[in-house]
């Protein structure tokens, strides 16, 4: 009896070495032993924390004893939520956040008063909070890949957003503080449910890429063509029929682009009457000199 007890004790003891040890606690897992401020990295400019892809399904409570942080990088892990704490970290100049399953973002972001660059993108966010327009040195925002329908009317503060990317979200029309934004130079509404563009877009004088491809719009606001700094203009996949006459005022656009991200008029995709396909086909000059002549005629 005592021998086969030996031998039953011995398999469930070899068992528990082939499933190998329960995972330790995220901060035992992370620093290994070490102390927390080894995981920064002391750059000429920045102290940074990388926490790409590490499984986390909950941030480590040592973060927030990490106050002298700049760069932080939670992206790619599995986080459902990012506790009050985060404003504690209030040096931060970036903050990615993107590829979790965040549904929310705590209203404690509007204490980070240095960030400057935000990557929330492909997360589960339906709403942002109206604090996130404290954060008045915001440059770079990116909250792609949500379900977010509507923004705070706050948003307005942000005057020194310059790169605002909204794309694969759940907005019907461009939400009115956008407008507000006259720093914007880079504007991605792709990927959502617009079905028309707003004559108030003539306000963002900046803007030298805007793109709304995959969209449902029917047509193109005259007040667009105001718009002279454009670079790159993407209405591919939509449902435009007409082009404005005084579309040949964008002298900044240099060709008809195909490729996604090359400068130019991206205009494929779209039931456009006859004769502006046949003509879109002998370039943008052609296209351009069409439209000028039309406009004179009438």
């Amino acid at each position: 009896m005592g021998t086969e007890h030996s031998k039953n004790e011995r398999r469930r003891s070899m068992g528990f070495l082939r499933k190998g040890p329960k995972l330790p606690a995220w901060e035992d897992a992370l620093l290994s032993g070490k102390e927390p401020k080894s995981l920064l990295k002391r750059g000429l400019r920045y102290v940074s924390l990388s926490l790409i892809m590490k499984g986390m399904t909950s941030t480590p409570d040592f973060l927030w004893g990490l106050p002298e942080v700049q760069k932080l990088n939670l992206s790619r892990n599995q986080l459902v939520a990012i506790p009050p704490s985060l404003g504690k970290l209030d040096r931060l100049v970036v903050l990615n956040l993107g590829g979790n399953c965040l549904k929310c973002l705590p209203k404690e972001i509007g204490l980070l008063r240095n960030l400057k660059v935000l990557f929330v993108n492909m997360n589960c966010l339906t709403e942002v909070p109206a604090e996130l327009s404290l954060c008045r040195k915001l440059e770079v925002l990116s909250l792609s890949h949500n379900c977010i329908s509507q923004l705070p009317l706050s948003f307005a503060d942000l005057s020194n957003l310059r790169k605002l990317n909204l794309s694969n979200n759940r907005f019907v029309q461009i939400p009115l503080c956008i407008f507000a934004l006259r720093s914007l130079d880079f504007l991605h509404l792709g990927s959502n449910r617009l079905e028309n563009i707003a004559e108030s877009i003539q306000y963002l004088a900046n803007l030298q890429i805007f793109i709304v491809e995959n969209n449902s719009i029917r047509s193109l606001p005259r007040s667009l063509c105001f718009l002279t700094t454009l670079e790159l203009l993407n209405v591919d996949y939509n449902a435009i029929q007409a082009l404005p006459d005084d579309l040949y005022l964008l002298r900044q656009l240099p060709r008809i682009a195909w490729n996604p991200m090359d400068k130019g008029l991206h205009i494929a995709h779209n039931p456009l009457s006859r004769p502006l396909p046949e003509v879109i086909e002998g370039g943008l000059d052609v296209l351009f000199n069409y439209l000028r002549e039309k406009k004179e005629h009438h």
